[in-house]
This record gives C-alpha cells, sequence and structure tokens, in this order.
C-alpha cells in the first residue's frame, strides 16, 4: 500500500510542474554564456546572429545579420518595408550611441488633401499610410560607425534561407494566417506573401526568391541602391499605380539620425530610451512615478500594484498623448517630461483607493528642472538593442514587385487633428511605437533588453525594470512573470481617454485580486492581451545571461 502512495506522489508531484529552483511561475532558467549571447523572437535567426559572432563579427554585425532573417521568417512583424531604432553601448568609448531610423511621409502629401477627401483619420492599409522605410539606411549607419564583417557576410545567411528556404514556427503561422484575408487585395501580395493564396503553415518551408535578390543588391551595390537605385524607381511606380504618394524623391531624400539616448534613475539603476518621435519616454516617466511609492514592499501580483502602476501608466500617457512626435517639426520637453519633480507632482493626481477616469496631460514645459525585438552582445563588450517593425503586423499590404517585402504603414499613428504636435505633414516622421531599451549601473552595462507590442511596450519596459529591481526576479523571471496591460489612454492620434480605460490582466492574477480591482473602479478584461514579446541580455562579471519570450516562438542563445 505504501509503495502505490510514493507512486501516486511522485505522480502528482511531477505533474504540478512546480520548479525546484526560482519562482514557480518561470519557463526556465536563463541562458548563461561567457563570449558571446543572441536572443530574437525566432530560433533560425538567433542561431544566424551566433554563427556571426562565432567567425568573427561583433553584436552590430550579429544583429543586422538576425534583423535581415527575420524579415523572411517573421514578416507578421517586420521587414525591409519598416522603420528600426537600437540603442548601442560600444565596448571602445564605453557609452551609448542612439538610432532613429524612422522614415517621413511624402512630401507631396497634406493634411488638407485627407480633409478635402472626407478623411477623419488615415486608413490602416493600403496606399495612403506608407511612409519610407527607414530599416536598409538604418542597417548600413549601423554598419558602417561599428561593423566589421562585409555587407555581404552579413546578408548572406538570410539570402541562402530566403533561396533554399526555411520552416515557420507556431506563432508565426498564426499571425500570418490572420493577415491574408486583409492583404490578399493588394496587388503584389498574393504572388510574394503566400502560397497558393494561403499562409503557410506550421513547419512548412518557406521561400522568398524576390527578397533574396533584394538581399543580393543592397550586399553589393549598398544603401543606395535601396534609395536611389532601381529598387526606389520600382518602390515609387508601384506606389503611384496604386493611388499612393511615397515617391522616389522620398526616398532618395531620406535619411537615419544619430541621437543621444536620455535616462532617468530608478533606485540606483539608469534607465535608458530614445527620445521622441518614439514612445520611449513613457516608460521613463511611468518609473519616475513609481519611484514616490515603496513597491519592494507589494507584492507583484496584488491589487495595490496592478492598481499603482495602472494609474502611473495612465498618467504618463496623457502626455504621450500630447506631446511626443517629430521633434524636427515640434519643441518636446523631453528633459522637463522624465524630471523628478514632474513626476511628484504628477503622482499627487493618483487616488491609491479609486480607479482615475480620465486625467489631464501635465504642463512640463512649467518645470525648470507588432515589431520584432532582438539583442546581441559579443565578446568584446559590445551590446545591442534592437527593434524593427512594419506596424499593424505585416504592414499596409502594399508589395512591390519582385522585391520580396511589404511596406510599412506607420503613417496611421498621424493624427489629422489641427495644430496638433502629430498632426500629419508632408516630409514629417509619425508618432512611432517601437522602442529599444537599456540599463546601466554607475556607467556600466547591466542590461539590454526590449518588449515589443503597440502601446504595451513602455508599460512592458516599466514592469520588466520593476520586477528585477523592486521584486529581485531574474533575467528569464521578469519576463515571465504575470503581465499588466492597460488599453484606452489618450492616443497621439487623437482619441481621447473615457471612462479610465480598460485593464487587460493576463492568466495568473488571482480572482481576489481581479475583484479587488473593480472594486476600485477598474474594469477588467481577463487574459485578453497582447501582453508582449520580450528579450533581454544582461551581464554580471563579465558573463551574459539572456532571456527569450516564452509567449512567443524565440530564443536566447549562447557560446
Amino acid at each position: 500500500m505504501f509503495k502505490y502512495i510514493l507512486i501516486l506522489f511522485v505522480v502528482l508531484t511531477a505533474s504540478a510542474g512546480d520548479r525546484v529552483t526560482g519562482q514557480s511561475f518561470a519557463t526556465r532558467s536563463p541562458v548563461i554564456a561567457s563570449h558571446g549571447m543572441a536572443a530574437t523572437s525566432q530560433p533560425l535567426a538567433t542561431q544566424v546572429a551566433l554563427d556571426i559572432l562565432k567567425s568573427g563579427g561583433n553584436a552590430i554585425d550579429a544583429a543586422i545579420a538576425a534583423n535581415a532573417m527575420l524579415g523572411l521568417v517573421e514578416p507578421t512583424g517586420n521587414g525591409m518595408g519598416g522603420d528600426i531604432f537600437a540603442i548601442i553601448w560600444d565596448a571602445k568609448t564605453q557609452k551609448l550611441y542612439g538610432l532613429n531610423g524612422s522614415g517621413r511621409s511624402p512630401k507631396s502629401l497634406s493634411r488638407q488633401w485627407f480633409i478635402d477627401k472626407g478623411y477623419d483619420k488615415i486608413p490602416s492599409h493600403g496606399p495612403l499610410p506608407v511612409s519610407v522605410p527607414g530599416a536598409v539606411d538604418g542597417w548600413f549607419m549601423l554598419h558602417d560607425k561599428f561593423g566589421v564583417k562585409s555587407m555581404q557576410e552579413i546578408l548572406q545567411p538570410a539570402i541562402d534561407y530566403a533561396e533554399n528556404g526555411a520552416p515557420i514556427t507556431q506563432l508565426i503561422a498564426y499571425y500570418w494566417n490572420l493577415s491574408v484575408p486583409r492583404l490578399s487585395k493588394y496587388e503584389g501580395f498574393n504572388q510574394q506573401y503566400t502560397i497558393n493564396g494561403k499562409a503557410p503553415k506550421e513547419g512548412q518551408l518557406w521561400k522568398n526568391p524576390n527578397l533574396a535578390k533584394t538581399l543580393k543588391i543592397i550586399a553589393k551595390e549598398g544603401r543606395d541602391a535601396f534609395y536611389k537605385g532601381k529598387i526606389a524607381h520600382t518602390i515609387a511606380d508601384y506606389m503611384k499605380k496604386q493611388g499612393g504618394f511615397l515617391s522616389y524623391e522620398d526616398m532618395a531624400s531620406h535619411h537615419g539620425q544619430w541621437v543621444e539616448p536620455v535616462s532617468t534613475n530608478y533606485r540606483g539603476y539608469d534607465v535608458w530610451e530614445l527620445p521622441p518621435n518614439g514612445q520611449g519616454i513613457a516608460a521613463l516617466q511611468i518609473l519616475n512615478i513609481l519611484e514616490q511609492f515603496d513597491v519592494s514592499k507589494m507584492k507583484l501580483d496584488s491589487a495595490q500594484y496592478v492598481h499603482l502602476f495602472t494609474e502611473a501608466k495612465k498618467l504618463a500617457f496623457e502626455d504621450r498623448a500630447q506631446f511626443y512626435a517629430d521633434p524636427d517639426f515640434n519643441k518636446i520637453p523631453v528633459k522637463q517630461l522624465i524630471s523628478k519633480s514632474y513626476a511628484k507632482k504628477r503622482a499627487k493626481l493618483i487616488n491609491l483607493k479609486r480607479a482615475g477616469k480620465s486625467y489631464p496631460a501635465g504642463n512640463p514645459a512649467l518645470e525648470k528642472g507588432d515589431t520584432i525585438y532582438l539583442t546581441v552582445a559579443d565578446t568584446f563588450g559590445n551590446m545591442v538593442s534592437l527593434i524593427q517593425s512594419n506596424y499593424r503586423g505585416m504592414g499596409s499590404g502594399m508589395t512591390p514587385p519582385g522585391l520580396g517585402f511589404i511596406l510599412q504603414d506607420r503613417g496611421e499613428l498621424f493624427t489629422l487633428q489641427e495644430n496638433h504636435f502629430n498632426t500629419f505633414e508632408g516630409g514629417k516622421r509619425p508618432f512611432h511605437t517601437i522602442i529599444p531599451a537599456f540599463i546601466t549601473k554607475k556607467g556600466h552595462p547591466w542590461m539590454s533588453f526590449g518588449l515589443m507590442g503597440g502601446a504595451m511596450q513602455p508599460q512592458g519596459h516599466a514592469q520588466i525594470v520593476v520586477n528585477m529591481i523592486d521584486f529581485g526576479l531574474n533575467v528569464q523571471e521578469a519576463g515571465d512573470a504575470v503581465r499588466i496591460h492597460h488599453t484606452g489612454s489618450s492616443e497621439p492620434t487623437g482619441e481621447h481617454m473615457t471612462h479610465g480605460g480598460i485593464l487587460n490582466l493576463e492568466s495568473g492574477f488571482s480572482y481576489a485580486t481581479i475583484r479587488a480591482l473593480m472594486r476600485m473602479g477598474h474594469k477588467i478584461q481577463f487574459a485578453n492581451g497582447p501582453y508582449g514579446g520580450y528579450q533581454a541580455i544582461r551581464i554580471k562579471d563579465g558573463i551574459y545571461w539572456g532571456a527569450s519570450e516564452s509567449r512567443k516562438d524565440g530564443q536566447a542563445a549562447g557560446y
């Protein structure tokens, strides 16, 4: 009898799935390696990055190679038709560099054109939301400044896979299947992005010979082949035929920009983001507000913490809706928005017992004081935090003939409201959702990380920081922990928050927590994401600790 009880105990213990080390909710332990590390949202892209590192390339080379590979195997989130942002820790100069590789709207298109045609907002798909694709220029900016291998060597893995095929993973097949009915009506999409009119299935081999051909051209002839050569003419001719405005002149005049990353110190750690036109500083604003409270004494899944975090997010996002836009067209009060004195003033608006139904945007000028993310680190100490996207999954649906990629629809994020910071203007960069992040401590690199997923991104960045610094989780646990995703805040496209928005809670929050939040006045949706896609590399005593998103198909791997 005792034997059967013992067997039953063993079976029950095994089926419970609790970890014997670390937090029980962790999907795995961190990946640890001493020479190099890559974490991307697709295992083949991670392996491409490692191959580049092992053959003498640095983290910058490997990040470009992985991004090119992701354009093939994860076109549901990125591609050569999109934009790029990056934060680079350069081991030689011991400093951070920021890349804003976002493209501008067509110069020949105006807000008045939309108004005259009866539009109250910019369409989500088709030719009208298309802006200049900045990714390829961004690759070459990164390579020219930091790269050591030739672009031919860097792009060759993606070329080989595009010609010979790569099997599509589960989640990517799922999202691809959702996009096909929406985008099939656009010329060029079905021919280049379906197999007999259907999305590739999980495990099915996907080839893209047109993409291989385009990559070969830019590998051999450089970035101008994309922006000033036959590729640019093909894009411009196609867009004109589709009723769009993106022209050869728009392509030829494009240039990315090196920018200074900005930071706030959160309990002794410097958290770095890029300034607008991206939304990265929203994460810094959230952290500054949270720092006014002793979060470490709260529980990660408690109503007390979830409520506080949500209200801090609401406050930051009201400023995001009002002030985040292209700094070439507006004076953005970045320094004031991320100041501690401003955060203290804003934190006073929070009622710790009741959800705010609306908040005003602040007045910082009065103060004086769907996407892929990847990260790579190398044996020299360089680290890259890189994010790249087409927006709305596969982008606009505009698929120029013979090129093998889809153009982005970032222009949808402009507003048509007159005199708004983010109103549509020709030659202007739209408000951008994609943001890379980095943490340093006492001037040394501590972690390169990101969390993709639209408006979830700054919320996710702040939660990762809090999970590690306040709650003491390791780099993998910080990503596996249950997430909060508040929606319905005011937006840079002109929408305003009504009735406090909606609080989406991932599976894992208790019903006691949910009930408590409802009593505070929050409108709850349960397990109704998306909750973002996380990758990270932490450096500790010269050793790299990698983490990858358990909710996606990614992989962290080192050597």
